[in-house]
């Protein structure tokens, strides 16, 4: 068996290039085509939801900020949100763990899909009241989901899937964030 050097596999490479950039003429530069122009949609589509769910993050960033004592009771839902971010955006949107900029609010570098460094929290308003502040959680986990379930129109089936799953996560995120928090009681005396 004959074995073929890597430096002849890469000059027979540079070859066929070189032959396939000079045979076709001078014809211009070369037209998208119809698959070209659908990658370019769903990168763009990608981004943008990608970015609708990175601006929710923020929300999160600035509510635990804002309210430290709900910091708990918000930790797994930004965790999914977070996820989300990561899921929509694996084309490359979703900025990668600790990369320069993006610090989480104590300063210490972000967790995985964390907003990135050109969005701040002082930008986003942030209500007094703790219960106030969920409240606006919520809606902006509403307005994400509507965003998500909006794009599932133009977004190939797979990638439709996903905002769905992403969408109705954020539907049932609104509904916590609003749900009354009670603590367990023992009945009868029973413990």
């Amino acid at each position: 068996m004959t074995t073929v050097g890597r430096r002849a596999l890469l000059a027979a490479g540079a070859a066929v290039t070189l032959a396939g950039c000079t045979s076709g003429g001078n014809d211009g530069p070369r037209k998208p085509g119809a698959a070209d122009r659908a990658a370019a949609a769903e990168a763009a589509l990608r981004t943008r939801s990608a970015n609708a769910s990175r601006d929710l993050l923020l929300r999160y960033d600035a509510v635990v900020s804002g309210h430290p004592a709900l910091a708990d009771r918000l930790a797994p839902l930004r965790a999914s949100v977070a996820a989300h971010v990561k899921a929509l955006g694996e084309d490359g949107t979703a900025p990668a763990p600790g990369s320069p900029g993006s610090a989480s609010p104590s300063g210490s570098p972000a967790p995985s899909g964390s907003p990135s460094p050109s969005r701040s929290l002082a930008f986003v308003r942030v209500p007094a009241d703790p219960a106030a502040a969920l409240k606006t959680l919520a809606s902006a986990e509403r307005a994400t989901a509507d965003t998500h379930m909006a794009a599932l129109l133009t977004a190939p089936p797979e990638y439709a899937r996903l905002l769905a799953s992403v969408a109705a996560a954020g539907a049932a995120h609104a509904f916590l964030l609003t749900a009354p928090t009670t603590t367990p009681t023992t009945e009868g005396g029973r413990g």
